[in-house]
């Protein structure tokens, strides 16, 4: 099944406003390589494609290429495609394996003959290092697994009906319980299935859970594969052991990562490079703990506390096993499902730019999480079971006259209400808390 991705509307504008190069970046499998070719495809593009890591000496060519003459002769060794200049886009792909050409591009793009489409993975970890950042010349857009609503193309929800849901949201009204309960079973299908786009095309074609298990796993192993590829030998255990914990730290209660359940006697700064590390190859969300639930929330962050998530819900409840998709199905109330639906708001919130924290403390209580919306700190409560009025933490920070918070959201398995400035919301609604958009810079790659 073709997938439509909401960024397309991005890489469109791109090719019809700007002359800077585009990169793409984004977690390995997120589908990166296949929508830029479609794009380009549906755009009428002439396009000379390269990939870095399967074709044998483009990364020599790239690095003796000192003008765009030089890049020519060299890239028409690898193929018999001819450049045209004016005309072709030149689009490299796995860029990783070269980084400097990020660096280099603004040479080409100032020269002006041909279009620039630059993507790969692991940029977070490659970049990090970079000398000179040409934020001039390229324009840089972060793709993700499928959001929710990106996900509903699959079912037989319309666009009047997720405009109408949106309505709702914004008015802060209940929804038709027939509609509201249809979405909701919607939404625990994407907590099976995740938003990986080989998972969701095989999902709408067979509704095979098992055939999404096994690409999930595909997916993983790709990534530890990554880590025993790009990093030394005494870390590669480490990062998978890290990698590999997560799923379990999101059964507690509280889901904060314990570096002692790691290895005990480990200190954070000990090993702070490894969550770096998985954190800027986009497989995990961080979650940052801060001191006061008050705007700038940056101010507030101890990276030293924090939660981690998967990049995508539906490859965390593979590693749950069958059973657990199976109870999420049945719509078992013993399934410790918290974690989960946790996971799925992370998902839902990075996707659409916002940076997370939680808030922990003994006499208030924790807030899931706490993000900037509107100009002022949001507190969010996520809740897979019937007690979701229930919430001491929120109640809590709004009294707290210093934090000076004019409202919480509580997501969960609900239709919506409101009890003074607390919204109630089913958990799908999620799609539809926005925030400006804002181009990404490369200090957004780099620390």
């Amino acid at each position: 099944m073709e997938l439509k991705r909401k960024c397309e509307n991005e890489i469109r504008k791109w090719y019809e406003e700007s002359s800077k190069a585009l990169l793409i970046k984004g977690a390995r499998q997120v589908g990166k390589t296949y929508l830029i070719r479609r794009v380009l495809r549906e755009l009428g593009c002439d396009v000379f494609e390269v990939n870095l890591i399967e074709t044998r000496g483009a990364v020599e060519v790239l690095r003796q290429a000192e003008d765009v003459d030089a890049l020519i002769l060299g890239l028409s060794t690898l193929s018999r495609q001819v450049l045209k200049k004016g005309k072709t886009v030149i689009f490299i792909d796995e860029i990783q394996k070269y980084k400097d050409m990020v660096t280099k591009i603004k040479f080409f793009v100032d020269e002006g003959s041909f279009r620039y489409v630059l993507s790969g993975s692991l940029l977070g970890i490659e970049l990090t290092n970079l000398e000179s950042a040409p934020v001039g010349y390229l324009k840089i857009l972060e793709m993700f697994p499928l959001d929710f609503e990106e996900f509903l193309q699959i079912t037989n929800i319309n666009e009047d009906t997720i405009g109408s849901l949106r309505q709702s949201f914004l008015r802060r009204e209940p929804v038709m319980d027939i509609v509201n309960t249809k979405i909701l079973e919607m939404f625990t299908r994407y907590l099976m299935v995740g938003g990986m786009p080989e998972a969701v095309s095989r999902f709408a074609e067979t509704k095979n859970i098992n055939d999404v298990m096994e690409i999930h796993r595909n997916i993983s192993a790709l990534y530890k594969l990554d880590f025993t590829q790009y990093e030394a030998e005494d870390r590669r255990l480490l990062l998978t052991n890290a990698y590999e914990l997560i799923s379990s730290e999101l059964l507690k209660q509280n889901r904060r990562y314990i570096i002692s359940d790691l290895r005990k006697g480990l200190h954070f700064d000990r090993i702070e490079g490894t969550f770096l590390w998985l954190i800027k190859s986009g497989v995990s969300l961080p979650v940052f703990n801060i001191t006061e639930p008050r705007i700038p929330l940056r101010i507030n962050e101890k990276h030293s506390l924090f939660k981690l998530y998967f990049a995508d819900v539906g490859m965390l409840t593979s590693e749950y096993g069958m059973q657990t998709k199976s109870k999420l199905l049945n719509g078992d109330s013993k399934l410790n499902a918290g974690g989960i639906y946790e996971n799925a708001i992370a998902q839902e919130l990075c996707a659409k730019g916002f940076s997370l924290c939680y808030y922990n403390s003994n006499r208030l209580g924790e807030l899931d999480f706490v993000i900037e919306y509107d100009g002022n700190a949001l507190p969010i409560e996520v809740k897979s079971g019937k007690d979701y009025t229930v919430h001491s933490a929120i109640n809590n920070c709004l009294k707290n006259p210093e934090y000076e918070i004019k409202e919480a959201f509580v997501f969960a398995n609900c239709n919506i209400s409101r009890n003074k400035n607390i919204t109630y919301l089913p958990a799908y609604m999620i799609m539809f808390l926005e925030k400006n958009n804002i181009e990404l810079t490369l200090e957004d790659i780099a620390f």
